[in-house]
């Protein structure tokens, strides 16, 4: 008799929604805030804590530079919102932090947001053959002072647009933004997921808000 062993995977997919919109002089950043795994809600994060802020205190990037659920982590000019793998959304914002601070040590100046953005390209493309398991979206301020979103695959892949969704809720929210968002446009379409958090970036800095979703 054959016997039977379980599946095991290295991976696992704790969900998350995040969007970002980038405007002529601003780009907003959101993601719920629940973390799941299979159909158990495992918990609640910050979808924005732990990120490479530009200051680096960074990147789900939306908060620090973690946005979960939608992960953020920030800079001052980028935030990054990532869904996907807890446990590799959180090592990918802490390479990144590092990176970062090395980068203000040697430089005395913080990333711009499209340097960030090569930077993500290059850390998620060296772990290729074992990628980290996060789907990421960056947003932020370019050197212009305008809006500027870049929307990634698992191996670093990436692309500047005025709008990006990633997440298990990508699928529904990416045509509506298609349908409503024939320019950069601050809508946003809130899904369940307890809460979500939403930040905006300007020339002003950075505002955070929050908006309570569905609990079931």
């Amino acid at each position: 008799m054959t016997k039977q062993h379980q599946n095991w995977s290295p991976y696992d997919n704790n969900g998350g929604t995040c969007v970002a919109i980038a405007g002529a002089d601003y780009c907003v950043v959101a993601a719920d805030t629940r973390m799941s795994t299979g159909y158990r809600a495992v918990g609640c994060i910050s979808p924005f804590t732990g990120a490479v802020r530009q200051k680096l205190g960074m990147l789900r990037v939306i908060s620090h530079l973690g946005m979960f659920g939608g992960e953020l982590g920030r800079a001052d000019k980028s935030l990054m919102a990532s869904s996907g793998f807890q446990a590799d959304v959180r090592a990918l914002q802490k390479v990144l932090a590092a990176r970062h601070l090395i980068y203000q040590h040697q430089h005395n100046k913080q990333m711009s947001c499209p340097a960030m953005a090569q930077l993500l390209s290059n850390t998620l493309y060296y772990k290729r053959f074992f990628p980290y398991y996060a789907f990421n979206v960056l947003g932020g301020l370019d050197t212009e002072g305008k809006g500027c979103v870049f929307t990634y695959d698992a191996v670093g892949s990436y692309e500047r647009v005025g709008y990006s969704s990633q997440g298990s809720g990508a699928t529904l929210i990416t045509p509506f933004l298609d349908n409503q968002l024939k320019s950069p446009s601050p809508l946003l379409l809130p899904a369940k997921g307890d809460k979500l958090e939403i930040v905006v970036i300007n020339a002003d800095g950075i505002r955070r808000e929050y908006m309570e979703l569905r609990k079931d």
